[in-house]
């Protein structure tokens, strides 16, 4: 008896022989065509909002990285599976791979922008793994079966043990062979789709037109060096990230363009050349997620580079009964944003340029929408490609569908950065400090309360406008024990954060952030 392992080894590097071929072929195609890409990005279209935002709640910006471990997991069980169940004359384990075949190329093909061909790497993939399964269980039934040719000893009998030891080693030939080749197919679709599709070497040799209309100088008062303070400017690297692509896009500069359509007087399409002509603007603006939670990260302030939204979409003369614009990514994704808010005098832009380099790869090079008061749902849409002119009537955003608000301004919100939640403080003075956030209405105050005191103001710095985040201290005669410190914003309008505590869903969490600290 060999038992159910060469059985599932023979299953688990069957499949990955599908997933190897599937990656290579490809390759060849376009990168969503990809049975783990199609798939992955079904299931993320699918997922209940819920547990969407559980997940992010439990491991923020790792949520794609979670997903690809728990589909790995259920890959290699499944395959496991295949494995033991199929047999010589009964191939339920080819059927397994048959349905995922299936299941793969209709998730490829239903795609934004996919064409029949999103087919093909699903099933040459799942067809030359079930040849390998099929093969590869067979080699194992011989083993199993006694049906290795005998070998004799030395007097001249069968040796069973070296024939048991000749079927092994086929088995395990097998297993490696089939393992290897899925290694190498799946490492060589990986390089060849790197070397034909990564713009990175073409963003790094890009130089951003400069400003006509620079961002106003930052004053060093706005950032206050205070330790575990988060600094004024978000650094591109340390920029959160939550889109619903999970392999980036690779969109290059001479190929991409921006069309202007829907209820227009006139559509227009742009290329990334044609912006150059254009007059490019530089601000400062803090962007947010939905999803962050009350105290959360999901936010970052920066210097961005681009061209007037309200400009653009005036030469296209909007109809006068329009309220939507509803951008569209590369990868399908949408978002509804309000058409006075795009042209009311704020700074919305096509950016290009972040912290003063062409924008990031996975933050939307070569462009993307930034909007300073909006959450990023309905504004912020990364590799835009397609600007609609529409109505809230006549069409629904990607995350509207879902159960999300259809405007998403940001309320007003503050966090403590410092003191983290059940860090040791020593006695006497000490500093809570944070950032607060009222975008495009701007923040006037900030208050801290120890305990169950009275609130007292905190100490602002300067912000350069509107639309940033802006950072704030206060000094606190530390007492010792077990404290909680909690704060709160006040924007322009005089009214402070709401206190109600709410979940993100449907439109941004509210209640005051608080953290607790033991003194001494």
């Amino acid at each position: 008896m060999t038992g159910t392992g060469p059985r599932v080894a023979g299953g688990i590097v069957a499949a990955g022989l599908v997933v190897g071929v599937a990656e290579l072929v490809a390759a060849t195609i376009a990168p969503g065509s990809a049975p783990l890409a199609a798939v992955g990005s079904a299931v993320v279209d699918r997922t209940p909002v819920a547990v969407r935002e559980w997940v992010i709640g439990a491991v923020g910006t790792d949520d794609k990285l979670l997903l690809f471990v728990v589909m790995g997991v259920v890959a290699v069980i499944v395959a496991g599976i295949a494995g033991v169940v199929e047999r010589g004359g009964r191939p339920l384990g080819s059927a397994l791979f048959v349905v995922f075949g299936i299941l793969a190329a209709a998730a490829a093909v239903t795609r934004p922008g996919a064409s029949w061909t999103w087919v093909l790497p699903s099933v040459i993939g799942a067809g030359l793994g079930i040849v390998a399964l099929r093969r590869l269980i067979h080699r194992v039934e011989i083993w199993e079966s006694d049906a290795v040719p005998a070998i004799e000893n030395a007097s001249g009998a069968a040796d069973s043990d070296a024939r048991s030891a000749v079927g092994r080693r086929q088995v395990i030939r097998g297993v490696v062979g089939v393992g290897v080749l899925a290694a190498v197919a799946g490492l060589a679709g990986r390089v060849l789709g790197t070397r034909t599709r990564n713009v990175a070497p073409e963003r790094a040799a890009l130089r951003l037109p400069v400003p006509n209309s620079p961002a106003p100088p930052i004053d060093p008062a706005a950032d206050l060096r205070i330790p575990g303070l988060t600094p004024f400017l978000t650094d591109n690297g340390d920029f959160y990230r939550i889109d619903t692509a999970l392999f980036v896009p690779q969109v290059s500069a001479d190929t991409w363009s921006l069309r202007i359509h829907g209820m227009v007087d006139r559509e227009i399409r742009l290329s990334y050349a044609d912006l150059a002509a254009r007059p490019a603007v530089e601000r400062v603006v803090t962007l947010m997620c939905v999803s962050n939670p009350v105290g959360g990260d999901l936010i970052g302030n920066a210097r961005w580079l681009g061209y007037r939204l309200a400009d653009l979409i005036a030469e296209a003369g909007p109809h006068p009964d329009a309220d939507m614009v509803l951008s569209r990514s590369t990868d399908g994704f949408t978002a509804g944003s309000p058409l006075a808010t795009l042209v009311d005098g704020r700074d919305a832009l096509l950016a290009i340029g972040m912290n003063g380099q062409p924008l990031p790869v996975e933050h939307g090079y070569p462009a993307r929408l930034v909007v300073p008061g909006l959450y990023g749902y309905v504004s912020a849409t990364k590799w835009v490609t397609e600007i609609e002119i529409t109505r809230f009537d006549r069409a629904q955003a990607y995350w509207t569908k879902r159960g999300w608000s259809a405007y998403g301004p940001i309320k007003t919100g503050t966090r403590i950065d410092t003191p983290g939640g059940g860090r040791n403080v020593k006695p006497g003075r000490a500093t809570v400090a944070g950032v607060a956030w009222a975008q495009h209405r701007g923040i006037t105050g900030v208050e801290v309360q120890i305990d169950s005191g009275p609130w007292q103001s905190a100490r602002l710095a300067a912000v350069p406008s509107l639309d940033t985040w802006r950072q704030w201290a206060y000094d606190w005669d530390a007492a010792p024990g077990l404290h909680t410190v909690r704060a709160r914003a006040i924007d322009e309008t005089g009214r402070p954060q709401t206190a109600e505590v709410r979940d993100v869903l449907p439109d941004g969490a509210t209640g005051y952030p608080s953290v607790t600290v033991r003194v001494g």
